[in-house]
């Protein structure tokens, strides 16, 4: 949901702007965290639900990301300005949306504001974890470090989330092309082929009398069931995109035979790196629970970390707060029980992320290799039962000549 705020900053200028969150309680909270004081906010009614769909068609990849936290780490390290730094990568940006965001990002640490407020400006780029570690990065004086640990970070996340995803693209692309191929039969080839059968005035099997309905309505309603698809498509994005629809769907990622598995891992993988990576520049326990919560994106795991950091605030050991979920397993908090009494529990989460990455990568490749053949013998019985279904009757009456 969008709300329109009105704001004072820490420095007593005025800003509006809109911000996306799931209730306006979160809405403010959020604006609150940017040292901001609330002086309005409202639902924008204004913004409507295709909004939304081409936000999806206009925004900043990952990937430019990753490269623009090596860019800042690099030229910090150079000992080039910040201002210098930013008025470069702003006119070298290759992305036009980034490059405009760079240029307000530039105005505004000309008109004296910190990196971290520059970048708060722009959640929707940068997420609260990346400008919480800035905003450290400032307060201890390592800034380039901070966008070391940042580029290497999203590195690590960029990597395992597009291992995952460039597996599932060609299964993706055979199922849609063959569904796309079906599609022309039912509508072009089977029709054609329906008056050839007809014409012999045998009786026609079951099964083809089912493939030549079906095509027969393809033909005649195809277009109102084009529509209905796409309404269906379209309301159940918004219901996804909805508190509810995402708290449904985090929970059907867990629970789907073997994929549930692999989500489970990545989640586990974000959130180690993400814990070990803010605890390591020096960032308080609670604070990097809430913000690993707001950036792990799943419901489900988000509501056990913010709970746990709520123990935590009461003065529960981490391990402790985390052991009454099912959703964590038992080996990270044991390793998390190891951490907090050896004082090395950054190090410990570090290996568990490694730990994870490694699981989703294995898990992947497991799943591409058991995907292929299982397309392949799915795709080989739906063309034989059209074909059987089609061919058939015809070759009966080949054969009774």
């Amino acid at each position: 949901m969008i709300f329109k705020y009105h704001v004072t900053t820490k420095e007593g200028g005025d800003q509006k702007g809109t911000i996306e969150a799931g209730t306006i309680d979160s809405a403010i909270t959020s604006l609150q965290k940017r040292n901001f004081v609330v002086l309005s906010i409202v639902p924008d009614e204004g913004a409507k639900w295709y909004e939304d769909l081409f936000k999806v068609f206009d925004r900043v990849k990952s990937r430019d990301i990753v490269i623009l936290s090596r860019q800042i780490s690099t030229l910090f390290e150079a000992k080039v300005s910040v201002l210098t730094a930013f008025q470069l990568l702003a006119s070298e940006s290759e992305s036009r949306i980034l490059k405009k965001k760079l240029v307000e990002i530039t105005d505004d640490i000309k008109g004296g504001a910190q990196i971290s407020q520059a970048l708060a400006k722009h959640p929707d780029i940068f997420s609260e974890f990346y400008v919480s570690m800035v905003r450290s990065g400032e307060e201890t004086g390592r800034l380039s470090e901070a966008f070391t640990y940042l580029a290497k970070y999203m590195e690590r996340q960029h990597s395992v989330e597009s291992k995952a995803k460039n597996a599932l693209v060609y299964p993706a692309f055979v199922i849609v092309s063959f569904i796309g191929v079906l599609i022309l039969m039912m509508v072009m080839v089977i029709p054609n082929l329906a008056s050839i059968i007809e014409e012999t005035g045998q009786e026609i099997p079951w099964y083809t009398k089912l493939i030549l309905g079906t095509s027969d309505f393809m033909v005649s309603y195809g277009i109102f069931l084009l529509i209905a698809f796409a309404a269906g498509g379209i309301m159940f994005w918004r219901y996804w995109i909805s508190p509810g629809g995402k708290r449904t769907l985090s929970e059907l990622k867990l629970q789907i035979p073997y994929l549930g598995m692999l989500y489970r891992k990545l989640y586990l993988s974000r959130i180690s790196d993400n814990l070990s990576t803010m605890i390591d520049s020096g960032i308080s326990m609670v604070r990097a629970l809430e913000i690993t919560a707001d950036v792990v994106d799943n419901e489900v795991y988000k509501n056990i970390l913010r709970e746990a950091g709520n123990k935590v605030k009461a003065g529960s050991p981490v391990s402790q707060a985390l052991a009454e979920y099912p959703e964590i397993p038992g080996i990270i908090i044991q390793m998390m029980k190891v951490g907090e009494e050896s004082g090395k529990f950054g190090y410990v989460l570090a290996t568990m992320a490694k730990f994870y990455e490694r699981e989703v990568e294995n898990a992947v490749d497991t799943l591409v290799g058991l995907i292929e053949p299982a397309m392949i013998i799915v795709l080989g019985i739906g063309v034989g039962i059209l074909l059987t279904a089609v061919l058939m009757p015809i070759y009966n009456v080949a054969g009774s000549l």
